[in-house]
């Protein structure tokens, strides 16, 4: 598998993961908060990934964004804007999946939606000729 391909693999788990907090944020009272809270960590760790591996650089295996982080502004300092966004999100790596972990509110929910998507589209704009060449190749198909 070539690595446009392993990139494009990235992206879209990145985007299935917010897919998924997104359509769990729409079931009716009392929306699992803190499942979507994960699911938004989850989508910002693989898009952060996804632009470390197109640099041909291994990803760790961590969920801690800020360092993710911190290698994505090596080499493009534009990343340091979504410095308040990785922070946040880190803590809901880990601590959703226990009980009584968090005290996680409808507004953290809403919170943490929002920033995935703005590190989803921060990403995806950097990729934006690699997935529009990719989708055009599978529509010719």
């Amino acid at each position: 598998m070539g690595k446009t391909e392993i990139l494009i693999q990235w992206l879209d788990k990145g985007k299935d993961d917010l897919r998924a907090a997104e359509y769990l944020s729409t079931m009716h009272y009392p929306t699992p908060d803190e499942i979507i809270c994960y699911h938004c960590q989850q989508s910002a760790e693989k898009y952060l990934k996804a632009f470390i591996f197109s640099l041909d650089i291994e990803p760790d295996k961590t969920h801690n964004l800020k360092d993710l982080l911190k290698i994505c502004q090596e080499y493009n300092t534009e990343f340091s804007t979504l410095s308040l966004k990785a922070f946040t999100l880190t803590r809901y790596a880990i601590l959703p999946r226990y009980p009584n972990e968090l005290d996680i509110s409808n507004e953290d929910m809403k919170t943490a939606l929002s920033y995935a998507k703005s590190i989803q589209e921060f990403v995806m704009n950097i990729f934006s000729d690699v997935v529009q060449t990719t989708s055009e190749t599978e529509n010719n198909k």
